[in-house]
């Protein structure tokens, strides 16, 4: 029995562009989407081809065995960049380099810097450039006086319009110049921080570089690849590397193309889309790759655009002279050396291929470019081919334990290359720095640094967690009771909010709050900044709206070691702002160690003296905390009945966080989200340190694939669609409930998470946006009787009821299939989540995004159905749904 992995296994790797098809290519199918350049391969490349004998694989053969050949074969295939040891005096002097490259007459394409008979190539297409701290090439194309200071602006990852990318390396999108001449290009970010990386750059010269020089370099052997335009390399050997192409538009990643091929869904995915003939010219191009001596050596599907108009049956349709592949990721490539059978097979079986026909397809395409047959190789392809599928079935097991490991006793990869290091000589408690991006602090420290810390301090946290213990039975007790209590009485659908920083013009975030309705907004103030102005600012502006205002108060590291500081600060800020809202949360976070705090003792300090301040400038001030982050309520616990003077709250307030979960309704340690707010209300009401057992969300939200402007990672980053509907479905839950009093969203405008994508100067409006406007519209001013009985789980439905009688339905399933609500009476409308209208009939469709019917008072939804409209169900579920 064969011990290797079953044909079909997607075999390319992952870390070349976004997880999800990035968007364009709509005739292809619905999931076809841009990534590269249509017009990557200059016309003067295809021109060039024939002097390199790249159009002529016979005669790329009789070369091969002129005087002096074997001479140019025995040289390392990377000599040329091999130069780069030169790091050690000018690691940046192109001249130098190509005047090395020039004395030792290298073979045409050699390193991709070429001689003799094309040294023009190099000399001519590009220009030596210096940004700042770094240095690197542009091609003359693009070589204005003022491309220097373009260069340095986009390197910034702020100024990323769009996150295509987000794993080892870093793809985003963005705009070069300014005006009708800017072009959208992409910038891939290659980071050194670890000895292999900074040994290779050393040795080879950086990623950037060979990226750049590769691109330039299949272009004279007439290959498509995304249009080179320039590459940074940081002067710090451990610093970040920029490579800057063009965004090419209407291709699709093969990648996502081979995955429908796998799944059997190729036919309804991409339609018009003729695979055999993809990967018959994946084998032409990978043969004139080889002829012009230039050994790719990651020729996954993830790494080769396709043009979908170029493969539709029956021929191209295009009239433009695009080139029907893009090859991408040319950093790890060997060139200017012939390259062995071995070699070439082995380019081969990185592309994966399910199928027979389609394997057949691609080495038929091979031999009849090459002109020669592989024969026995055939086999040795095959067996390559199963062996790459075991390699990357077997890695990501072996990957995850040893990152595992290096978390917990190295010391702490940097997340992004824009992160600045930790203080020099600072102590594992003060190795904390500001992330602009992500708006929020990084942590230094490694998981054996904070472990070592716990422990110092582990009798002030067990003396915390000792009190948890002893309310723990009064908490489950509470529980019980609100459970069978829950949905008894109507809930008010009252305190929607929405948290704010300030940034841009403060009327147009003004502006933003009227458009979505919200009458809460939570404006987070940041006491270690000396002038807060903006914030002020917009504060005023939202008061004379109306809008009632809920002011956060965080920490960092250095107010806590400095409580005279943080007394002095909130001082200020009292002073300035409790005219404008009563509401303050003090503290933020303080289970998490990047936010400063270490110890329980550290929060009450900083809580005590900041309750002093605020009640003195404003007596009937309502303080709000502990504000524990995340699922954690033993920290809520601990803090709610540490025994503490003066640490007394008017409102628990937790930052309620469930992304790491996916759906709201996905449980943790056997709990959804009504079963954390229930606990959260038993622990507010039974707690010593706040007698009103109120209790407030101050923040939630989903991130999104942003890269680094997303703080919690990329295993829990969600799509745009999904970030709305699981916003809607979150507050829809929480607020029926009736446990929780006001519930905000963190926050309006971010590039990582926000309802507003900032782009440029202008503020994009997200799908998210346009769902919690949708729903405030739905339901704002409505009481909610809490969910309708389902005949299945997997599904929610709730009903809404106005004073005079109209009802309003929201309904969302769990497991992404369809059901159905038969309505026998008078339908009103229907509207999907961004309020577009649905036609009006008795059954509603439900989807995983919320959805909305309105009734007349009569109206009694009976049950709920899967799949088939025609059959109604009746039964428990039916009971009590009539109007109120």
């Amino acid at each position: 029995m064969s011990l290797l992995p079953r044909i079909g296994e997607d075999q390319e790797d992952t870390h070349d562009l976004s997880q999800h098809p990035p968007r364009g290519a709509e005739d292809a199918a619905p999931h076809a989407a841009a990534a590269g350049d249509p017009a990557a391969c200059p016309p003067r490349g295809r021109r060039r081809s024939a002097d390199v004998g790249a159009g002529d694989p016979r005669r790329v053969a009789r070369r091969v065995g002129r005087p002096g050949a074997a001479a140019e074969r025995r040289r390392p295939a990377s000599r040329t960049v091999r130069s780069h040891r030169g790091l050690k005096r000018d690691p940046f002097d192109t001249a130098r380099l190509r005047g090395r490259a020039s004395r030792r007459r290298l073979a045409p394409g050699h390193g991709a810097v070429v001689s003799t008979p094309n040294r023009q190539i190099a000399e001519a297409a590009t220009a030596p450039i210096r940004c700042g701290d770094f240095v690197g090439e542009v091609v003359r194309d693009h070589a204005t006086p003022e491309v220097a200071e373009r260069l340095l602006r986009l390197v910034d990852p702020s100024a990323a319009l769009e996150t295509l990318h987000w794993g080892r390396n870093y793809l985003y999108s963005a705009r070069l110049g300014e005006g009708a001449t800017a072009a959208t290009v992409v910038v891939k970010q290659f980071r050194n921080d670890t000895f292999k990386a900074r040994l290779r750059r050393r040795q080879r010269g950086s990623k950037a570089q060979l990226s750049f020089r590769h691109a330039l370099r299949l272009g004279e052997i007439g290959v498509g690849t995304p249009e080179p335009i320039a590459y940074l390399d940081s002067s710090d050997l451990a610093g970040p590397c920029f490579y800057v192409c063009r965004l090419a538009t209407d291709r699709l990643e093969a990648r996502y193309l081979v995955r429908a091929l796998e799944a059997g869904t190729a036919d309804v995915d991409y339609p018009q889309i003729d695979a055999e003939a993809v990967f018959r010219e994946i084998g032409r191009v990978a043969a004139r790759l080889h002829d012009g001596r230039f050994w790719h050596r990651d020729l996954t599907a993830g790494n080769v655009l396709i043009d979908p108009r170029a493969f539709r049956p029956g021929g191209t349709e295009t009239s433009e002279p695009s080139p029907p592949l893009l090859l991408l990721d040319l950093n790890r490539a060997r060139v200017g050396r012939q390259l062995s059978r071995l070699q070439r097979v082995r380019d081969l079986s990185r592309m994966p291929a399910p199928r027979r026909d389609q394997r057949q397809a691609l080495l038929d395409g091979y031999e009849r470019t090459t002109g020669e047959r592989l024969g026995p190789w055939r086999g040795v392809y095959e067996v390559l081919r199963r062996g790459f599928l075991l390699k990357n079935r077997s890695k990501r097991g072996v990957r995850g334990l040893g990152r595992r490991i290096g978390d917990l006793l190295l010391p702490r990869r940097r997340p992004h290359a824009h992160i600045p290091p930790a203080a020099a000589r600072a102590s594992s408690r003060d190795k904390i720095v500001w992330d602009a991006l992500s708006d929020q602090p990084h942590q230094h420290a490694t998981r054996s640094e904070k472990l070592i810390v716990r422990l110092r301090d582990l009798p002030e946290h067990a003396l915390a967690l000792g009190g948890v213990a002893l309310h723990l039975a009064a908490v489950r007790r509470r529980m019980k009771e609100l459970e069978e209590s829950l949905y008894a009485e109507p809930s008010e659908f009252r305190g929607v909010g929405v948290g704010l920083r300030p940034g841009g013009d403060p009327k147009r975030l003004r502006d933003a709050v009227r458009a979505l309705g919200v009458g809460e907004v939570l404006l987070r103030l940041h006491p270690w900044q000396s002038e807060n102005g903006a914030e002020l600012e917009l504060a005023e502006l939202l008061a004379a709206d109306g809008v009632t205002l809920t002011f956060a108060l965080p920490q960092n590291r250095d107010l806590v070691r400095d409580p005279d500081l943080w007394t002095r600060r909130v001082r200020e800020l009292a002073r300035r702002f409790a005219p404008l809202g009563r509401a303050f949360q003090v503290g933020q976070a303080p289970n998490r160690s990047k936010w400063g705090i270490w110890r329980p003792s550290e929060y009450v300090e900083l809580y005590r003296r900041a309750a002093t301040e605020l009640r003195a400038a404003r007596p009937d001030v309502l303080l709000l905390g502990p504000a524990v982050i995340d699922f954690e309520l033993y920290a809520t616990a601990a803090l709610a009945n540490l025994r503490r003077e003066g640490l007394e709250f008017d409102a628990l307030a937790s930052l309620l966080y469930v992304d790491r979960r996916g759906a709201p309704e996905n449980r943790q340690l056997g709990l959804d989200l009504e079963g954390k707010l229930r606990m959260l209300r038993a622990i507010a009401e039974t707690s010593r340190n706040c007698p009103s057992g109120r209790s407030w969300i101050t923040e939630f939200n989903w991130p999104l694939w942003q890269g680094p402007h997303s703080p919690a990672g990329r295993d829990v980053a969600v799509d745009e669609a999904t970030q709305a509907g699981y916003l809607v479905r979150y507050f829809v839950q929480a607020l029926s409930t009736g446990l929780v009093e006001k519930v905000f969203w963190w926050q309006l405008v971010s590039k990582g998470y926000g309802l507003i994508d900032p782009v440029g100067d202008e503020l994009a409006r997200r799908p998210s946006f346009r769902a919690l406007q949708q729903m405030q519209a739905e339901l704002s001013g409505a009481r909610s009787l809490g969910p309708v009985g389902t005949v299945n789980e997997r599904q929610r439905l709730f009903r809404f009821v106005w004073p005079d009688g109209r009802q309003t339905l929201v309904g969302w399933t769990l497991d992404g299939r369809d059901s159905h609500v038969a309505v026998p009476g008078h339908v009103l409308g229907a509207v999907d989540r961004d309020g577009a209208e649905l036609p009006s009939q008795a059954h509603l469709q439900l989807g995983p995004q919320p959805r909305y019917l309105r009734l007349a008072p009569e109206a009694r939804p009976l049950a709920i159905e899967r799949d088939d409209p025609t059959q109604t169900r009746t039964g428990p579920a039916a009971a009590g749904i009539g109007p109120a």
